[in-house]
């Protein structure tokens, strides 16, 4: 046995190979004297399975990096279904498996302020980050600013593209204020992308009957309500604000 393990010649190929599971894993094995009666296809076994726990956790991070979920504890086991605000249930637990990201359905969660809808949401990207999908998490009023800014500088089709990829789009705080016909028509082209293939997550504190008078294009307003309810899944939260509550008591939405 090697006296140092990490001058051992196969250890030091095994890192110009970039595999620092691997690595890390025979280095253990190294150091160990009761591994020595173990059958070479175990030994193997267990580096590889190593390498591909490391490789998972570094793409799980990387994905959970891209989301830029705005409450970066949201968790979906987490999620309250004690609290009297009107959750399902069923329905909540019935979307663990994400197969609603796998159909591409849309998701609408609406209610007043401070009952929990965009901690949901988030809680449902994690979920989605951890089953291989790719999240990602935007405020509505800022997407808008930054489709605006993309149309001045001509990178509009690269923006749309980049949000074309993301398998669960979370459009959070969706009609705080009208949204001019130019930007409803950038919506339009978004969601168009994604209609039938990509998921959409939304949290508005207006209910889906009034977000047609959020959108000053009546014909565009049709198209994008059309691509976002028809077939979606929606959470209709109600009650009083548990901000304060959550602050005292320490509890999750």
């Amino acid at each position: 046995m090697n006296d140092n393990p990490v001058s051992h010649p196969l250890a030091e190929r095994i890192a110009s190979l970039r595999l620092p599971g691997m690595h890390a894993a025979f280095l253990e094995q190294v150091a160990r004297n009761d591994l020595d009666d173990m059958p070479f296809e175990d030994r193997l076994a267990l580096l590889i399975d190593r390498e591909v726990a490391e490789r998972r956790s570094r793409a799980l991070q990387r994905r959970l990096k891209r989301a830029q979920l705005r409450h970066q504890d949201a968790c979906f086991e987490d999620i309250n279904l004690s609290r009297p605000r009107g959750l399902d249930r069923s329905l909540v637990l019935g979307l663990a498996d994400c197969a609603w990201v796998r159909n591409g359905a849309n998701i609408l969660i609406t209610g007043p302020c401070g009952t929990g809808k965009s901690w949901i949401s988030c809680a449902l990207g994690h979920k989605a980050c951890l089953e291989g999908h790719i999240a990602q998490y935007h405020r509505v009023p800022r997407l808008l600013t930054e489709l605006r800014i993309a149309h001045g500088e001509g990178t509009i089709p690269k923006l749309y593209r980049d949000l074309a990829r993301i398998g669960v789009l979370i459009l959070d705080d969706w009609g705080l204020a009208p949204i001019d016909a130019a930007r409803a028509r950038d919506l339009l082209e978004i969601l168009d992308d994604r209609l039938g293939r990509r998921s959409v997550i939304i949290t508005s504190q207006l209910p889906v009957a009034d977000w047609h008078r959020q959108l000053n294009d009546p014909t565009v307003a049709d198209a994008i309500l059309d691509r976002l309810v028809h077939g979606a899944i929606r959470i209709e939260l109600h009650g009083t604000s548990m901000r304060i509550d959550d602050a005292a008591k320490g509890t999750k939405a």
